[in-house]
């Protein structure tokens, strides 16, 4: 039976009890407490402009690529303009002939049409239906437009994003040529539990660290709430995000929600260890550790607030060095 090995190494060993632990403490006091509420998001721009041609022309000259910084008014790309140019002409004529047309029906009827204010409305509407002038009017205002539209500008301040387009190829009607996006004007959309939407009001500051640059962190502030739980248990948010460089449209993001729960005995989460299933904290007494069951509540990325019937003002809390105390352990207070 003395023969028997030693059990192999225990995950928690027991200290000798003329050992004193070396620990460090906090003083418990009542803080205010900022609850956390962590989620994932993306990023997107409050304002987007989808820009595309009119006509299915050649594309002449392309002016920005993508990622270009453009601002409102600038030129983005345009068409070979002929045959758009060679329509308008065909157009002017055709309104030309239409309004003579309308000049010898007026005068047909008696009217003369350097003076229209002395033609009856219903005579005047009359004459330019049967002289062709309304058709004519519309074909030259249509060609005009096409002419005008042949060069795209840039409708807001932006960044040029999805830009595919080559020139000397035919563009599409059908298809967006490219997107300007207002990087000043960025929100983030997230989404919370059905049971963690009383911890969200609008105004709540919020912090964002996209998951490609974790160490940069953008404030921001809850600026809706959509009022619709969805079949998934979730509710959609949004914030407005402040301006960097480094955010993009679509990035992902970690989103965490911050908002005050009033005075709270709160600690580190390293003081709370568990014993026996239930968490525990340990108080330093007399150069000794004293167990105390706690009930954790609220919770952020570093802290918890707690309960304890046993816990009063004061309290030296013990937060590192916990791992294998006992009750009555003895320990030695290092000073930070």
């Amino acid at each position: 039976q003395s023969n028997k090995k030693e059990a192999p190494n225990e995950t928690v060993q027991q200290l000798p009890q003329d050992a004193p632990a070396d620990v460090t403490t906090t003083t418990l006091i009542s803080v205010d407490f900022e609850h956390e509420l962590v989620s994932n998001g993306k990023i997107k721009a409050q304002t987007v402009a989808e820009l595309q041609f009119q006509t299915g022309e050649v594309i002449a000259k392309i002016f920005v690529k993508n990622g270009s910084q453009v601002k409102k008014g600038q030129k983005i790309a345009e068409l070979d303009t002929y045959s758009l140019q060679n329509r308008l002409n065909q157009a002017k004529d055709a309104l030309s002939r239409a309004r003579l047309e309308l000049q010898d029906v007026l005068i047909g009827q008696g009217y003369k049409l350097d003076s229209p204010e002395a033609v009856p409305e219903e005579i005047m509407q009359l004459a330019k239906v049967k002289s062709g002038y309304n058709s004519a009017q519309t074909q030259f205002d249509m060609a005009s437009y096409d002419l005008e539209k042949a060069t795209l500008v840039a409708p807001i301040s932006g960044v040029v994003a999805n830009l595919f387009a080559k020139p000397h190829t035919l563009s599409s009607p059908s298809e967006v040529f490219c997107n300007i996006i207002d990087t000043r004007s960025l929100e983030v959309e997230f989404t919370v539990l059905e049971n963690e939407l009383g911890f969200i009001k609008m105004g709540d500051n919020v912090k964002i660290a996209p998951f490609s640059i974790p160490d940069l962190i953008v404030n921001g502030r809850v600026t809706e709430i959509n009022p619709w739980v969805d079949e998934n248990g979730m509710v959609q948010i949004k914030a407005s995000v402040g301006y960097h460089a480094r955010l993009v449209e679509g990035m992902n993001v970690r989103v965490s929600t911050f908002r005050s729960a009033g005075k709270q005995w709160v600690i580190p989460k390293s003081a709370v260890v568990l014993r026996t299933g239930k968490q525990v904290v340990f108080t330093v007494v007399d150069g000794k550790a004293i167990w105390n069951y706690v009930d954790s509540g609220l919770e952020n990325a570093t802290q918890y607030t707690i309960t304890g019937e046993t816990l009063k003002e004061g309290d030296e809390v013990i937060v590192t060095g916990n791992i294998n105390l006992a009750h009555e352990s003895p320990v030695n207070t290092i000073t930070n």
